[in-house]
């Protein structure tokens, strides 16, 4: 089934998928195969709305004491709920968003109910996690706007790597290298464009040193402190240009993945909530969002694009090892990346380490 057999506007496939994620940025209903109108209460915009049900996540479900066992068990999974009147949005935000937690904490009483045997609600909140906004809806809310359509199985092929191509590709010199070229990949349905820093001379001999980094607004241009990542970048822009001068070259990706997939708004409202003594995970789980959502084998093949088959991995992430190896990159070596600690990140790399299977050496 295609996005426009969804009952809404829609093309189908990845550009079903591209319409939904503007339609939800927008505020504007989607429709998923044939389930409801699905209203993103975060972004709507019409103050007389009202619903008589909400679409959130199990993890959310759960800070409300929603969830039963088997749903809390899986964080991510869609819970509807129902209240003793119909949800307007003002109360519908204040279920969605966990920075209102403290200043309303008594929002019931409320009941989870059973969701059908399909996947409209599950890929409704991974399309709302693709457009960087709170994962709640409101169901078949009193809105005019004809939804957007989209299939669930349109999702795959949004998310397949094999989508990416590089767009441009030229030399720039950087204060860490002067030998360094930069490409730039782009997918059609997709609007964030993908890096790789090349340092040094890339030679189909040589297996080079690659950091698969994820975009940090905050650390990387900021000099954030709550993390490591940009100590992470600058450690491997040096170490690569040590490499270029022995004759090896080394390769940064740089991924458009803001906050572990979540989006940077919603990375900002986990760290208001970690200044309320929540974890990363926690914090992140509180959203209703997951901890880690990051798509690493983009990054697999921007290597395959760059004709680059064997790599020295520089990282602490054994799941990137995973991932690239499924996109048949081989990768002959981990190198640990030490970049050491401060005030404000030691809990940070302490939940990366203990609670993400980070190895923190």
């Amino acid at each position: 089934m295609t996005g426009e057999g969804s009952g809404g506007t829609g093309a189908g496939g990845a550009r079903a998928v591209a319409q939904a994620i503007d339609a939800l940025r927008h505020g504007w209903p989607i429709r998923v195969d044939n389930g409801p109108a699905l209203l993103p209460v975060e972004t709507a915009c019409e103050p007389a709305l009202h619903a008589d049900a909400m679409l959130i996540s199990a993890a959310r479900a759960t800070t409300l004491k929603l969830a039963n066992q088997r749903e809390a068990a899986v964080p991510h999974a869609p819970v509807m709920i129902e209240g003793g009147e119909p949800f307007d949005l003002d109360l519908a935000r204040a279920i969605a968003d966990p920075a209102l937690d403290l200043a309303s904490p008594m929002k019931g009483p409320f009941r989870a109910l059973p969701l059908p045997d399909a996947e409209w609600h599950t890929t409704a909140l991974e399309i709302a996690r693709h457009a960087g906004i709170l994962p709640a809806f409101l169901i078949d809310a009193s809105t005019q706007e004809a939804p957007v359509g989209v299939a669930a199985g349109d999702l795959a092929e949004f998310s397949a790597p094999e989508s990416l191509h590089i767009a441009a590709r030229t030399r720039l010199p950087t204060c860490a290298a002067e030998d360094a070229e930069i490409a730039i990949f782009r997918s059609p349905a997709d609007l964030r464009e993908h890096a790789a820093l090349i340092i040094g001379r890339q030679s189909a001999d040589t297996a080079p040193l690659v950091r698969v980094h994820s975009e940090c607004l905050t650390g990387d241009v900021f000099g954030s402190l709550k993390c490591d990542c940009g100590p992470q970048l600058d450690a491997a822009l040096h170490t690569f240009a040590h490499e270029a001068e022995q004759g090896g070259y080394g390769v940064v990706l740089y991924l458009r993945q803001e906050g572990r997939g979540i989006g940077l708004v919603n990375k900002l409202r986990a760290y208001q909530l970690q200044e309320q003594g929540f974890d990363t995970v926690d914090a992140n789980q509180r959203l209703g969002l997951p901890d880690e959502a990051r798509d690493f084998p983009i990054a697999g093949h921007m290597l395959s694009l760059l004709g680059i088959p064997r790599i020295r991995l520089l990282t602490n992430n054994p799941a990137k090892l995973t991932a690239l190896e499924e996109q048949n990159i081989e990768i002959i070596e981990r190198v640990p990346l030490d970049t050491g600690t401060n005030p404000h990140n030691v809990r940070y790399l302490a939940t990366k380490r203990d609670r993400s299977g980070h190895l923190l050496r």
